[in-house]
This record gives C-alpha cells, sequence and structure tokens, in this order.
C-alpha cells in the first residue's frame, strides 16, 4: 500500500483537474453534456485511478491503475485538441494544459516502469 497523497504526481493529477473545471466553465453551454462531462471525468479519473492503485494490495494492481491513469491522459489530450480546434482554448491554454499533461504523463510512465 502507498501513501498517494504523498506522491507529486497525485497532487499535480488534483491540479490539472481544478484547472480542467475552470477552464471549462467558459465553454459554450451547449457543451455541458459533451465535452465538458467528457473533460471533467476523464481529468478526475488521472488522479483519481492514482489513489485507488496506490490503496491494493500489490504492485501489479497499482500498476494496473497507474495504466489506466495514463489512458485517461491520452483521453484528455484528444480532448484538448479537440477543444482548441473548435476554438473553446486560447492558444495559450492549450499550451500550458498541455504541457501540464505532458509532465504527468511522464511522471506516471515513469511510475509504471518502476512497477514493472
Amino acid at each position: 500500500m502507498h501513501n498517494y497523497k504523498q506522491l507529486e504526481v497525485w497532487k499535480k493529477g488534483i491540479h490539472l483537474a481544478t484547472s480542467i473545471y475552470k477552464l471549462t466553465k467558459e465553454f459554450p453551454k451547449e457543451e455541458k453534456f459533451g465535452i465538458i462531462s467528457q473533460m471533467r471525468r476523464c481529468s478526475v479519473s488521472i488522479s483519481s485511478n492514482i489513489a485507488e492503485g496506490a490503496g491494493r494490495n500489490s504492485d501489479n494492481e497499482f500498476r494496473q491503475f497507474l495504466n489506466i491513469s495514463f489512458g485517461s491522459c491520452s483521453e484528455l489530450e484528444t480532448q484538448l485538441i479537440i477543444s482548441h480546434k473548435l476554438e473553446y482554448l486560447a492558444k495559450s491554454e492549450f499550451e500550458k494544459i498541455s504541457s501540464d499533461l505532458s509532465e504527468i504523463q511522464k511522471m506516471i510512465y515513469t511510475l509504471i516502469q518502476k512497477f514493472s
């Protein structure tokens, strides 16, 4: 069992999710049940799966949840690209959040390798 609250990647995931919630507040209202919902769910999934995996009984289970978290990062990255192309996100917002996401992906990948 790992203490997820001490993991820097979990902290960054929490920050990312709150950033996504703030950003999507400005999206068109008709996207409430579309891309806004999708982006919020998968951004929350990143840190949630890290926490759930850390609470499991084995490193193999932790690694599996890290893989799920990594997949959520890829999903969010796709949604960010779509949002940018639809001009829901300014270039500066897109670049900042993409950079934050990339850093999280690298950290998760490093953790996955540690438990492989």
